[in-house]
Formats: C-alpha cells, structure tokens, sequence
C-alpha cells in the first residue's frame, strides 16, 4: 500500500526571521513539506481567527488546521491523528527551547511552556506541557 504524501504547512513569516526558518526545518525534518510566505503573518492571523493574545511571530495552516507560533511537529502530528473539533494549536509568544527556539545562541536553555489548543471560539485549553 502506498503511504500518504506528507502535509503540506503553509507558513506566513517574516522573510527576516530566523527562529521561523529554524522551525520549519523542525517541521521537514519530522516529515511535513512546508510552503513559506514572506508577508508578515498578522493579517493571516487575523484571517484565520487565531486570538491576537495567542500571537507569536509565524502563522501556519495544515489541513485545515491553523498553527500559530513555535508548535513541536510531535503535536502536529497528533493534531492530524485526533482531529479534535478545534481551530488549531498555539504556542504563545516565543518561549527559549521551543522548536524553532532552540539553538546554539540560547545555551541549552528550555522555558517551561504549554502547546494550547484552539477553539474555534478563541478558548483554549492545554494540549501538552513541556517542562
């Protein structure tokens, strides 16, 4: 039987972050194919209906599912095997240690942080913490 092509993750971005770039290789090295778009991401955000206080620096959509800042791909996949009834998953702001977060200038260090999911009213509630 053939496997499935990977998802694809539309990504909206600042063409000069790094930390965004450094999540999407997170993401194609976990098996997704990405697509990037270097306009910024705050009128995606708001398109989509992802809460302003939920922000961080990227907005990404996978199959129909929107994903707002530095989400491990391990949540991403078990987002697309759930399916919860949901708008998506975000990790607010830009916590040290998160996908994307994580490299050699941040010393090691890893913030405790949540991974929320999203209801499509703007409530959210924890999907996974990392401590």
């Amino acid at each position: 039987m053939a496997q499935a092509a990977a998802p694809i993750v539309q990504v909206w971005k600042d063409p000069n972050c790094g930390c965004c770039k450094d999540w999407i290789a997170h993401l194609e090295k976990s098996g997704f194919r990405t697509q990037a778009f270097d306009t910024g991401n705050t009128a995606m955000r708001r398109r989509l209906g992802m809460p302003e206080s939920l922000g961080s620096c990227h907005t990404a959509l996978v199959d129909g599912y929107v994903i707002e800042g530095h989400v491990p791909a391990r949540e991403m996949h078990r987002l697309l095997k759930e399916r919860p009834k949901a708008l998506g998953l975000s990790v607010p702001r830009m916590p040290v240690g998160t996908p994307g977060m994580d490299g050699p200038e941040y010393g090691g260090r890893k913030d405790p942080y949540d991974v929320l999911l999203v209801a499509r009213d703007g409530t959210s509630t924890v999907y996974q913490s990392y401590t």
